[in-house]
């Protein structure tokens, strides 16, 4: 056993003098390799954080959550808005119904988002502010990231107090810190409000949702002596399901509930939608496993271009060293070494291109990731998953070329030129 490993570390040894003698010889074959490795990772690291991403803001938009709206979302084929714009539009005394009727719901929330406000402070003022109007529960529905102050107490919302939790964007743009917003009084479409709250960056969304940024936060009952929002803004409430219970059962419950407050018959369809992220996230699985195969697919050709180099490299390698590999079998070398020593050098050559691809993929993702724009993880999985593919098109590019070097008769090849 330790006379064999001696006999592979001599071969590798061996490999490793014939790349640094052949540089150029083994920089062309290590580019196509690297290439191959490059596509493939690259691939699986875009797809992979595009899901991670996509999945990350569809749980801050909670997959436990049902939103009661007059419009449902998307749907399959043809979308019937004729049949939705009649609805009614979901009123605040619905919220109240729901909170004492709907067993299977945790908390709810009554919202309406409208755009477009002006936010001043002083002589500077932001434009174009979203302005979201939400009932007490709505920071246990949804995440809100406050990096200073508070939430609004319970007391503030019920009676309408004029205080304001203000988003990255808009406290950045009026105050040097988020330590100076604090206990401002800003204008809110011409009204003094008191700012008891800011929140962190929280970036662009994959899948637009709730923008935190650049919006500003008030309490319902405040918000809507701004703004009627039966005439300018489209309402919803938000329900989040017990921990005990299943998306199935609070909207079956939710749907019976809302079904007899608007007093529809047996026969008559919702005049209101129950949407849920959850069955976006069914649908994901699915998508980015067929984007994962074809990116895979495509990749592929160019690792198997790169494996081509790798063995054609291997033949013009045991064409020069012919003669070196009859007076190793004159002198008693196996045919079994004679194969490992160049399955070794075709490996090395491919994990050597691999880890450049590896490199390039890490740089890539350094480079995305200083944008700010896109959250890009080289997952451990996918780094194991491109060095086990480099080893493994190695020896399967160079098999062939060592074997036919192992069955070189010695007499013949110490006469070769």
């Amino acid at each position: 056993m330790i006379a064999t490993l001696k006999i592979l570390w001599n071969s590798f040894k061996m490999a490793m003098q014939e790349l640094r003698v052949n540089k150029l010889r083994s920089f062309l074959s290590l580019f196509g390799i690297t290439i191959g490795i490059f596509c493939i990772i690259a691939v699986l690291t875009l797809t992979g954080s595009l899901e991670h991403n996509i999945r990350k803001d569809l749980a801050d938009l909670g997959d436990d959550v049902i939103y009661l709206q007059k419009w449902p979302w998307g749907g399959n084929g043809e979308y019937a808005w004729w049949k939705y714009m009649n609805r009614p539009l979901p009123e605040y005394k619905d919220l109240k119904i729901i909170q004492d009727k709907v067993q299977s719901a945790s908390y709810a929330s009554f919202d309406f988002e409208v755009g477009g406000k002006k936010v001043e402070y002083g002589d500077d003022y932001m434009d174009g502010v979203n302005m979201m109007a939400v009932t007490h529960d709505f920071d246990q529905i949804q995440t809100l990231q406050i990096v200073g102050g508070r939430y609004f107490a319970n007391g503030e919302s019920n009676s309408g107090a004029n205080v304001v939790i203000l988003g990255y964007t808009v406290w950045d743009g009026l105050f040097p810190s988020a330590e100076a917003a604090l206990g401002k009084m800003v204008k809110v479409a011409g009204r003094d409000v008191k700012v008891i709250g800011v929140l962190k960056k929280k970036g662009e969304s994959m899948i637009g949702g709730l923008g935190y940024d650049n919006a500003i936060i008030l309490p319902y009952r405040f918000a809507r002596t701004i703004v009627d929002e039966r005439r300018y803004a489209d309402p919803y409430i938000l329900v989040k399901a017990k921990s005990t219970v299943s998306m199935d059962q609070l909207k079956d419950e939710l749907r019976g509930v809302m079904r007899a407050a608007h007093r529809l018959k047996p026969s008559e369809e919702d005049d209101f939608a129950l949407n849920e992220i959850s069955s976006a996230n069914e649908n994901l699985n699915s998508l980015f496993a067929a984007i994962n195969g074809g990116g895979i697919l495509i990749a592929g050709f160019a690792l198997i271009v790169g494996a081509f180099g790798i063995a054609n490299i291997m033949f013009v390698t045991v064409k020069e060293r012919t003669n070196i590999i009859g007076l190793k079998k004159a002198i008693g070398a196996r045919r079994a070494i004679i194969l490992m020593e160049f399955l070794l050098e075709a490996i090395c050559l491919c994990l050597f291109g691999g880890l450049l691809g590896l490199l390039l993929v890490y740089l890539l993702t350094v480079i995305i990731n200083m944008s700010g724009s896109f959250e890009m993880i080289l997952s451990p999985g996918s780094a194991v998953f491109g060095v086990s593919v480099s080893a493994i098109v190695g020896l399967l590019a160079g098999f062939i070329p060592a074997w036919v070097a192992s069955k070189l008769d010695p007499v013949v090849a110490i006469r070769s030129n």
